[in-house]
C-alpha cells in the first residue's frame, strides 16, 4: 500500500468515527433517560457535549500539528478519543456522561483537520475529486447506517454498546496512526494567540449552549439573550484577529474565493437540510405517517445522494463547479418546496421530495469539498482544513435551529401557515450561494491539474 493510501484510509476511518458517534447515540436516548433519569435538555446535550468538543479545539489542531509534529497529535488525538468512549460508555451519572462526551470531541477535533490536511497534501490537485468523492461516500453511508447499528445495539445488549462500539476501531486508527505516518519534524510557529484562543472558544461555547437553547420550548428569551452575547464576544474576537500577526485562525485563507464559496455553500444546501428534515419529520408526522415511513423517506435521498458523489466524481473535473452547484441547489430548492403540498393520500411527493434534496444537497457538498481545498498551497492545507471543519460544525446546528426558531414563532401567530413559510424559507436560503457563485469569475472556481 502506497503512503497515500495510508493516510487516505487513516483519514477516513478517523472520519467514519467521527460521524458514528454523532448519529448513532439518538437511538439510545430513551434509554439512557430511564437507567440515569435524564431530562430531555440533559438528553440533548449528549450530543451538544461531543459538537461543543469539536468546536473548541478545531483551532488548535494546525497549530498543534506544526509544534508537536502530526503523527504525534494524531496518536493523543486518538488516545482522548478512545479514554473518553470508555469513560462515557461506563458513566454512572448523565452529568458524566455528558462531560466524558466532551472529552471524545475534545479527541475527534484534533483527529478530522490534521487528517483531512494530511490527505489533500498527499493526493495530487488532479485526483482530489477521486478523493473528495470517497470522502462523500463515508459521509453518506455511515450516518446512514450507524442509528440501525446503533438500535441493534440498544436491542441485543444496552444503551452502553452503542458509545462503546467505536473503542476497538479507535484503538485500531491509533495503531495506525503509529505505524503508518511518518514524523514530521516539528516546525518553528509563532507564540499562541491566546485571547484570541479564549474570545473564540468563549464565543462558540455560547454560541452552541445559545442555538440549543432556542430549539427547546420555553427557551426562546435566554436563547436569544445568548446569542446576543456570543455576537458581542465574537465581534471582539474579531477586532483581536485582524490586529494579529498570526491568529489561532487564519481568516486571511478566506482572500481565496473558492474557499470562501464552498464554506457559504455548504452551511447552506447541507446545512439547510438538517434544519428541514427536522420540519419535514414534525410535517409528515401531522399527515399521519408513521416513524417508519418517515425513516424510509431517507432511503430515495440516500440513492439520490450516491448518484450525484458518482456525478461530481465524473464531471466536475469536465464541466466544472458553477453548473454542478447551481443544479445542487435547485434542485434542493425544488425538493423543500414540494414538501409544501404533502398530504397522506400522495406518498410519493416525498419520495420525490427527499430525492431531489439528496440529489442537490450531494452535489453541492460534493463539490464544495473539493472546490475548498483546489487552490490551497500545501503549507495552507492546515488551517485551511480547521477553517472547514468549523464552519462544517457549525453547518450542523446554525440553520436547524433558525428553521425550528421560525416555526415555533410562525406556529403561534400564523399557525395555518407555519409550515409552508418555513419551508419556502428553507428552499430560499438553498438557494443564497448562487448570489456569491455567479458574481466569481470562472478563472477562480476552475480546478487544479497540477500542484
Amino acid at each position: 500500500m502506497t503512503y497515500r493510501a495510508r493516510v487516505e484510509t487513516l483519514y477516513l476511518l478517523g472520519f467514519s468515527l467521527d460521524l458514528v458517534n454523532m448519529f448513532i447515540g439518538t437511538v439510545a436516548y430513551p434509554a439512557i433517560a430511564t437507567e440515569l433519569h435524564a431530562s430531555v435538555p440533559q438528553l440533548a446535550w449528549i450530543g451538544n457535549a461531543y459538537m461543543l468538543g469539536l468546536t473548541l479545539v478545531i483551532p488548535l489542531g494546525s497549530w498543534l500539528a506544526a509544534r508537536l509534529g502530526e503523527r504525534r497529535v494524531l496518536c493523543v488525538s486518538l488516545a482522548l478519543f478512545t479514554v473518553g468512549a470508555v469513560l462515557a460508555g461506563t458513566a454512572a451519572s448523565i452529568e458524566g456522561l455528558i462531560g466524558w462526551r466532551l472529552l471524545q470531541g475534545l479527541g475527534g477535533g484534533l483527529l478530522i483537520p490534521v487528517g483531512q490536511a494530511m490527505a489533500y497534501r498527499e493526493c495530487p490537485p488532479a485526483d482530489r475529486a477521486r478523493l473528495t468523492a470517497r470522502i462523500m461516500a463515508v459521509a453518506l453511508l455511515v450516518p446512514a447506517l450507524s442509528p440501525t447499528l446503533g438500535g441493534v445495539l440498544v436491542e441485543w445488549g444496552s444503551w452502553r454498546g452503542v458509545l462503546l462500539v467505536s473503542v476497538p476501531l479507535a484503538m485500531a486508527a491509533f495503531a495506525l496512526a503509529a505505524a503508518w505516518v511518518r514524523p514530521r519534524a516539528p516546525v518553528a510557529v509563532p507564540a499562541l494567540d491566546r485571547r484570541g484562543l479564549l474570545l473564540g472558544s468563549l464565543g462558540l461555547s455560547v454560541l452552541l449552549v445559545a442555538l440549543s437553547l432556542l430549539a427547546e420550548p420555553g427557551q426562546w428569551m435566554l436563547g436569544a439573550g445568548l446569542l446576543v452575547a456570543a455576537t458581542l464576544v465574537l465581534a471582539l474576537y474579531a477586532r483581536s484577529a485582524r490586529r494579529t500577526d498570526h491568529p489561532v485562525l487564519q481568516w486571511s485563507l478566506l482572500r481565496h474565493a473558492s474557499l470562501r464559496l464552498a464554506m457559504l455553500v455548504y452551511l447552506l444546501v447541507p446545512g439547510t437540510f438538517i434544519g428541514t428534515q427536522l420540519v419535514a419529520t414534525l410535517l409528515l408526522h401531522r399527515q399521519d405517517y408513521g416513524a417508519a415511513a418517515i425513516g424510509g423517506f431517507m432511503l430515495p435521498w440516500a440513492i439520490a445522494s450516491a448518484c450525484a458523489i458518482a456525478t461530481t466524481r465524473h464531471w466536475l473535473p469536465r464541466i466544472g463547479a458553477r453548473p454542478l452547484l447551481t443544479a445542487g441547489m435547485g434542485c434542493q430548492a425544488v425538493g423543500i418546496a414540494l414538501l409544501i403540498g404533502i398530504q397522506a393520500s400522495q406518498p410519493w411527493l416525498p419520495v420525490l421530495a427527499f430525492a431531489l434534496m439528496g440529489l442537490g444537497g450531494s452535489l453541492c457538498s460534493s463539490s464544495a469539498q473539493t472546490l475548498a481545498f483546489q487552490r490551497l498551497a500545501d503549507a495552507e492545507l492546515l488551517p485551511g482544513s480547521a477553517l472547514w471543519n468549523l464552519n462544517r460544525q457549525l453547518s450542523f446546528c446554525l440553520a436547524a435551529a433558525l428553521l425550528a426558531c421560525v416555526l415555533a414563532v410562525l406556529s403561534s401567530v400564523l399557525p395555518a401557515h407555519a409550515f409552508p413559510l418555513t419551508l419556502m424559507l428553507a428552499a430560499a436560503m438553498s438557494l443564497l450561494p448562487m448570489l456569491l457563485l455567479w458574481r466569481l469569475p470562472a478563472s477562480s472556481l476552475a480546478l487544479r491539474t497540477s500542484p
